[in-house]
This record gives C-alpha cells, sequence and structure tokens, in this order.
C-alpha cells in the first residue's frame, strides 16, 4: 500500500500516486520534466501529471516526489527515487484520506486507514509525534483545522477523497459542513447534527419527543431554581454543563454539598464558560455502564462491536471522571439481545427522529449508556458525534474490514450494502496519564523505552495522545492523558496482560495508569 508524506516548511514529499498525481496537476508547471527512477524495474526520464498511469507502463506505479517552492510560486524538482506497484484498474477506486485531529483517537483510525487496502495515503492534521514517528499517516502540523478555506485548500492540493473529523469541536464548529458545500466526502455530521453532542438540552429534547429512555432530568440556567430543585430531589443526583467541556463538565454528586457547589461553579463562577452557563440535573442512575457505536449515512445505521471505558480516575472506579483511563472490546455486559434493544430503543429513534428534524445524521454515533440495575435495561446517559477515546483504540484493533470503503458509504448514503468483519480476538487499552491528570499537570517530562514496550509481545501497539519530541529526540508529555497501551489477545485475560507487560517497560516516573482495566470484563469471565 502507498503511504503518503510530507514534510513542513518549503520542502514537499509524497508517497501515493493518487495524492501525487493531484499535487503535478496543482502544483508543477506545463513542460517541467523529471527523472523518475524505480530500482530494479524501470526510469521514465520525463515525467508530467498525463504520464501517471498512462500507456508509459502496464502497471500503476506508486513512488517518491521531492520538490521544493521557488520565490516566484513555482515547484522545482530532482531526481526522485522509490518503488512499489499496484493493479492500475484497482486505483480507479483508491482514496487520499485527511484524519482530522492529533490524539490517541486519530492515531488509532490512522492505523486501521493505513492497513485499508483502498487507501493510497492517510494525511493527519495536526496529528502528533506519534503518528509522525509510526509511519500510519503524515502530519501536516501546520495546517489550521480551525480555518475551513484552509483544509479545503489542502484538500484540493493533495487530491483528498475522504476527510474524517476525529474531534467533537470542528464538527461542532462546522467543519463538515464548509467541506461538504465544497464537494469533498467527509465522515462526520453538521453542525446541526453534532448538536446531538455540542448541547445535553438539545440531546435531552429529542429523547423526550421521541421516546428514547434515558434519565429524567431538568435544565436551568437560573442557580437559585437549580439548587432548589436539587434540593427537592436529592442526592445521589447528576450536574452537567450543556456544552462541549472537555470531558470535565459532569459532576456525579453523592452529596448535596458537592451538587451545590457544582451548580455555582458552573452557573455562578463560570468555570467552563458559555458551555456551563445552562446546566441539565439529571438523576442518578445506578447499573453499569457501556459503550455503544454506530455509523451511520444519514437514514441506515451500522453498529460497531461493543466495548466499555473506565471513566474514573482510580483503582476500583473511585475519584474524578476522566475521558476515559482504558477500555476493551468486547463488552460481554452487551450481550447481542441487549444490542438488539440498544438499535431497536436508542439509535434507530434518534437516526430516524434527526431525519425528521431536518438534519440527518453522517458520522458514528457514540451512545453512553447505563444499564440499570433494577430493569437490566439500557437508558441514554449522553451523545457523542464521534469515536471514542480509548475504545476507538480497541475497536480499531479488532476491525478487518477496509476502514476508508465503509467510512465512504457512510458519506455516500449506501451503508446499507455494507457489512463488517471483526478480529474474534479481544482487545484492550490502558492508558497512561500524567501525575495530577485530571487535574494540572506538569509538562516536559521524558518518557522512555516505548520502541521496547511494543516488543514485548505480538500485538502491542502504543497510541499516542499527548506527546512530542524534545530537542534532542526524546518523547515527552505534553497532555494529560498521554498514552493508549493497546494489545489484541484470543481470551480478554491475553489482551490484558499483554498491555500491562508493555506498560510495565515504559520508562516513565512522572506516569500513572489504572491496574484493574477489565476487572468487570474478567469478573464475568469467571462468572
Amino acid at each position: 500500500m502507498a503511504c503518503a508524506a510530507y514534510s513542513v516548511g518549503n520542502s514537499l514529499r509524497i508517497v501515493g500516486s493518487r495524492a501525487t498525481e493531484a499535487f503535478l496537476k496543482n502544483n508543477l508547471s506545463s513542460g517541467l520534466s523529471y527523472s523518475i527512477s524505480y530500482p530494479g524495474y524501470q526510469t521514465w526520464d520525463r515525467l508530467s501529471s498525463c504520464s501517471i498511469g498512462g500507456s508509459h507502463a502496464s502497471s500503476h506505479w506508486n513512488f517518491v516526489l521531492r520538490a521544493s517552492k521557488s520565490n516566484d510560486g513555482t515547484f522545482e524538482g530532482d531526481v526522485f527515487s522509490g518503488n512499489g506497484n499496484s493493479n492500475s484498474k484497482d486505483s480507479e477506486d483508491r482514496v487520499v484520506v485527511l484524519v482530522i485531529g492529533g490524539g490517541g483517537r486519530e492515531h488509532a483510525l490512522c492505523y486501521a486507514l493505513q492497513r485499508s487496502p483502498s487507501c493510497d495515503a492517510v494525511f493527519c492534521a495536526p496529528g502528533n509525534a506519534g503518528i509522525a514517528q509510526s509511519g500510519y499517516a503524515t502530519c501536516i502540523s501546520d495546517l489550521d483545522i480551525s480555518d475551513s478555506a484552509a483544509v479545503i485548500s489542502f484538500c484540493r492540493m493533495w487530491g483528498v477523497g475522504l476527510v474524517v473529523v476525529g474531534p467533537e469541536a470542528p464538527l461542532v464548529a462546522g467543519l463538515a459542513d464548509d467541506l461538504g458545500n465544497a464537494g469533498i466526502p467527509t465522515f462526520g455530521p453538521s453542525a446541526e447534527a453534532a448538536a446531538l453532542e455540542g448541547s445535553k438540552d438539545f440531546m435531552k429534547k429529542l429523547c423526550d419527543k421521541y421516546g428514547i429512555p434515558t434519565a429524567k432530568y431538568q435544565t436551568f440556567t437560573n442557580p437559585s431554581e437549580a439548587k432548589q430543585y436539587v434540593t427537592e430531589q436529592g442526592a445521589p443526583i447528576v450536574v452537567k454543563a450543556d456544552g462541549l467541556a472537555a470531558g470535565k463538565g459532569v459532576v456525579v454528586a453523592m452529596t448535596l454539598d458537592v451538587a451545590l457547589e457544582a451548580i455555582d461553579s458552573m452557573l455562578v463562577d463560570g468555570s467552563f464558560g458559555s458551555a456551563g452557563s445552562r446546566v441539565i440535573i439529571e438523576e442518578f442512575l445506578e447499573g453499569e455502564e457501556a459503550s455503544f457505536f454506530a455509523l451511520v449515512d444519514g437514514e441506515t445505521a451500522l453498529p460497531l462491536e461493543s466495548a466499555q471505558d473506565h471513566k474514573r480516575v482510580g483503582d476500583g472506579d473511585t475519584g474524578p471522571n476522566t475521558g476515559g483511563m482504558g477500555a476493551y472490546s468486547p463488552a460481554p455486559i452487551l450481550t447481542k439481545d441487549l444490542q438488539d434493544v440498544v438499535m431497536e430503543k436508542i439509535i434507530l429513534p434518534t437516526v430516524k427522529g434527526m431525519a425528521a428534524e431536518g438534519c440527518k445524521f453522517v458520522g458514528v454515533l457514540y451512545a453512553g449508556l447505563m444499564i440499570e440495575k433494577k430493569s437490566g435495561l439500557p437508558k441514554l446517559i449522553e451523545y457523542n458525534v464521534r469515536f471514542g477515546d480509548p475504545e476507538c483504540q480497541v475497536l480499531m484493533m479488532r476491525l478487518e474490514s477496509d476502514l476508508a470503503q465503509v467510512l465512504l458509504a457512510a458519506c455516500r448514503g449506501d451503508l446499507g450494502r455494507v457489512s463488517l468483519s471483526w478480529s474474534q480476538e479481544s482487545a484492550m487499552v490502558v492508558v497512561m496519564a500524567n501525575q495530577g491528570y485530571p487535574g494540572d499537570y506538569k509538562k516536559g517530562t521524558v518518557i522512555g523505552n516505548l520502541e521496547e514496550a511494543e516488543l514485548v509481545a505480538p500485538m502491542v501497539k502504543i497510541f499516542h495522545a499527548g506527546t512530542a519530541v524534545d530537542e534532542n529526540g526524546n518523547f515527552i508529555a505534553t497532555g494529560g492523558r498521554v498514552l493508549g497501551i493497546t494489545a489484541k489477545g484470543k481470551t480478554i485475560e491475553e489482551a490484558r496482560a499483554r498491555a500491562y507487560d508493555a506498560v510495565e517497560v515504559i520508562n516513565w516516573p512522572e506516569g500513572f495508569f489504572r491496574r484493574d482495566i477489565g476487572w468487570r470484563a474478567l469478573t464475568l469471565a469467571v462468572i
């Protein structure tokens, strides 16, 4: 498979015939000639955009192009070399993909996309140090993903045929709308549809209107009224900021004092800015949380394999909520019967409801569920409109289908013809985080032995969420959740053993991790 490569600045390097063809057509002046050498194959003494895959060769060649931009804006080149070929007929179905984002989820998506037979090249903007070093994608660190015009220009320059938006913020800001209007297939919902995650009040009202089971709730903007409601309802109770709060806008208050403090923090102190100017107060549900994912093309929903994450920061599910300290797939709690209930009662009514409201949803629906202890039935806690992190890591480890073609089918409204293939093995990810997370933490600490950790056992992958490279070439921690040590095994026990064996090899005194990831699945396995 051909993969693209790109170095920031005036020098450009590409591997991947589709991206190279687009580059030549959009950037090289006519009449320029190049010498392309294929060691052990053949040489093209003159190359222009029209000769790629043309009568010069019976095969479709992938090659390396190096070019530099001169002061007058034209590109000049030297002698380039590369190797590899593929069937020219198949090349018509190959696609260049741009992944938007730079966390562990995007690292996992790049890993799955570069394994897709139909994927000619993968770019990631901005990407991160781990993605760049892995070779799964070419990181475009200087592309401003908040500037839709810049993203569109990049896509046209490099012949991008599919954009996959990882994080929620660009979706809520309307990036998918702008790309769609420019004719660029984009996997991710419109800004209007992204309100399913961008506003918990919007999601709750949709549930009310279309009979989707969720926790009882009330919405408030007045702190006095909110406090009165909490006092009447009693604790435990849940207080949520309405908007996006980087995974920190939910307080599970086990006492009234904690609930009242949360209301003051959000509505009086403005701790989450505009995201907390409105709060949702909902009943506390007792049970087991689970994650359910479905790909949606506007009308059809295609469920993914089950997964379950660990939100609390400490062992035994103690401490504050986080973005997720680990996950595993499959999740034994989500039996086949229960998955059918989730699709019938939650996912499909949501898809139909969004269409009826005039904002069809295209992308991945990530339903945070509570499997109630008293009824054994699922209730919707929240929706995310993108792949979960760290659940995405374990799902991409198990996925065996061509991800690029599956996501393109969703963009085209053609998921009804798609079936997914999954490994029968289990996968687990253990998140290594910075000491102090989810509160304040120190940046810039050195992380060692990452290469050695990936070699401790077969099918161990380390996905980077918050790293950079210092002047000495060392990986350093730059975020709260920093690494996702992911492993696959024949059983959940084997996957867990491999993941923790790899964790123990990593030299990072300033990092920490939960030591009980997967305990629920292991308990059920014993039973």
